[in-house]
């Protein structure tokens, strides 16, 4: 069997070809894209925005994860780390009834599950994959039991914090290529949390569902997700700073998606106009006034100016990105994960517009800030290597970087 090609160009023509497509011109037209998209690709000439990646593997039966060869497991050298089979073996339950038999695990109080709940999410936004890898396989049978073993008094409060606990492992899984596992995480938490008492938090976990739906390129459900959760808490009159949070999360969610979907050309994928969404998330961030952390996430003037940004992006608005970018203050207290994953945005926008000397400076400020989120992360090697395509000859700070990032030169 031979062996797959690294690289998305190399890998784009490997998979055609075994696909049966021996003129890219057949491909492109069961992708609903043009001949030359997928010869600028194949030919390291263009960076795929993620909506055009995920239409070709569409077409590919493929998934846009494996065109950019993102990792799908941990690395074997940490002999501590159980990886995918674990959380694998603990999300997927066999029999309801044999539970207390196959996870004889000792139940925490309610206060140890809360706090196992909020290292497990301060590990996920400093991008600590790997720790949680090593820690959710205990956590969630932990927290399963304790939902089963406390006092009815305390079963809601227990409730939320597995699905708080799950949640941060869907969110996880989703950045480490497993979609499937992913989506039971999060179904499993949303059924959680419909046995708390927190009104917000079903609808906040459609936030995580939305962005899976993102992720596999349904634009569409994304954003009808998203909607349809946002009406259910709509803020009318008098609204509590959690509430306008979780609304204006679930509305620029929405956003993305439909900027993403936008591109496409397909109207019927568009369930509401994206500027409209961040106008309206806009609003709600001005009147919280300050990022605010509910949910698992934040939201926020800050929040609202990266996801612009973002929005930008997938629509191949550079200049107009950078520009927003811009206006996102040096000390905006979002997440470790979020302004790495916004900076690796600036980087490619300024790769694309002819600044490939600040584009690497700002890769190699990621790098810095989050060494253990750069490695899944596939933009950044997406815009090294255009980098050192764009390069006659490959400085040694960019050939380093590319060798940490695993893009061949």
């Amino acid at each position: 069997m031979a062996s797959e090609p690294e690289g998305l160009s190399a890998r784009l023509e490997w998979k055609r070809k075994r696909s049966g497509f021996e003129r890219r011109s057949d491909l492109a037209v069961k992708a609903g894209i043009s001949v030359h998209t997928i010869e600028s690709i194949e030919q390291g000439r263009r960076i795929p925005t993620i909506p055009v990646l995920q239409r070709i593997a569409a077409a590919l039966d493929t998934t846009a994860a494996w065109l950019l060869s993102k990792p799908n497991s941990l690395p074997s050298t940490d002999p501590t780390a159980e990886g995918i089979v674990a959380i694998r073996r603990v999300l997927q339950t066999v029999d309801e009834d044999l539970v207390d038999a196959l996870e004889p695990v000792e139940p925490l109080t309610v206060a140890a599950a809360q706090r196992t709940a909020d290292y497990l999410w301060g590990c996920y936004w400093s991008g600590a994959y790997e720790q949680l890898a090593r820690l959710l396989p205990t956590a969630i049978p932990q927290v399963r039991a304790t939902v089963r073993d406390v006092p009815s008094s305390e079963k809601a409060a227990a409730a939320e914090a597995h699905a708080r606990v799950v949640q941060a492992a869907g969110d996880t899984l989703v950045h480490l290529a497993q979609p499937d596992l992913a989506w039971m995480a999060i179904t499993e938490s949303i059924a959680a949390a419909n046995n708390g008492q927190d009104a917000l938090l079903p609808a906040a976990l459609r936030i995580s569902r939305g962005w899976q739906l993102l992720v596999q390129g349904r634009y569409r459900e994304s954003q009808a997700v998203a909607l349809a959760a946002a009406r259910t808490i709509e803020p009318a009159g008098e609204a509590t700073m959690s509430q306008l949070t979780a609304y204006g999360l679930l509305t620029v969610t929405a956003a993305t998606a439909a900027a993403r979907a936008e591109p496409l050309g397909d109207a019927k994928e568009v369930l509401a106009d994206p500027d409209d969404l961040l106008e309206a998330a806009g609003e709600i961030a001005a009147r919280v006034g300050h990022e605010r952390s509910d949910h698992q996430s934040t939201f926020g003037p800050s929040k609202v100016i990266m996801l612009k940004t973002d929005c930008h992006v997938v629509r191949e608005h550079y200049d107009d990105a950078l520009v927003a970018a811009a206006a996102l203050p040096r000390e905006a207290p979002l997440p470790l994960a979020t302004r790495a994953r916004h900076l690796a945005d600036v980087a490619l926008c300024q790769s694309q517009t002819g600044q490939e000397d600040q584009a690497l400076t700002t890769l190699l400020t990621v790098e810095q800030m989050a060494p253990a989120w750069i490695p899944y992360q596939s933009l950044p090697r997406q815009v090294v290597g255009a980098l050192v395509d764009q390069q006659r000859r490959v400085d040694k700070p960019l050939l380093e970087l590319a060798g940490r990032l695993g893009v061949e030169v």
